[in-house]
């Protein structure tokens, strides 16, 4: 019986043993950032005191893994530093290209704007309320003059009017005082006449 239980232990132990092998080095080989090769290092390492101080123990080879490993990731920050660089200046070309197009761009619509918000009057340019006074000022200048002139027409007419009126009068007048003048102008000549009959007879 007691064989029996020694058997299943060692069978147990064979059978979990490289388990747990592969899972104690899946853990120190999943850490591969310099915090975790660093740690790994110090469970790897050995310790000793001398004079009461504690000295750890590391082999020259694992330091010299880490030192190498250490300079890869400088080499590469510094290149990704330099990357970098070189992006953020290329950003900055396109970012000032980009300024002095949205301030060309800028500078357009002001221009059409002020084009558009203008209007051309006499070669020189003039906001829309300062043309549209302008033009009712010269609307409303006109229509004054347009009605004084129709003022002065309507009153000349009635004056010509009054003075043809006159006239017709004057000339009725005329006609009837040389009509008269002209009776009595004859009857005067007939007198003479009937006058003049009467002596030679």
């Amino acid at each position: 019986m007691k064989r029996l239980q020694v058997f299943f232990t060692l069978t147990l132990l064979i059978t979990f043993l490289p388990i747990l092998a592969q899972d104690n080095e899946s853990e120190s080989s999943s850490d591969n950032t310099l915090v975790g090769q660093f740690q790994q290092l110090e469970k790897k390492s050995g310790n000793y005191r001398a004079n009461g101080v504690r000295y750890e123990v590391v082999r020259i080879g694992d330091l010299a893994r880490i030192k190498e490993n250490i300079f890869d990731s400088i080499n590469s920050a510094n290149t990704s530093i330099k990357n970098l660089s070189a992006t953020i200046e290329s950003n900055n070309s396109k970012i000032e290209e980009l300024n002095s197009q949205l301030q060309e761009t800028t500078n357009n619509l002001e221009t059409v704007t002020e084009e558009k918000d203008s209007m051309s009057f006499f070669g020189a340019l003039v906001s829309k309320g300062t043309y549209n006074l302008i033009l009712w000022s010269i609307i409303f200048a006109l229509l004054l003059f347009l009605l004084f002139f129709i003022y002065r027409f309507r009153n000349s007419n009635f004056l010509t009017h009054q003075a043809k009126t006159a006239l017709a009068d004057v000339e009725k007048e005329y006609e009837e005082h040389r009509r008269r003048a002209l009776e009595r102008e004859q009857k005067i000549s007939r007198q003479l006449q009937d006058e003049l009959n009467k002596q030679k007879k």
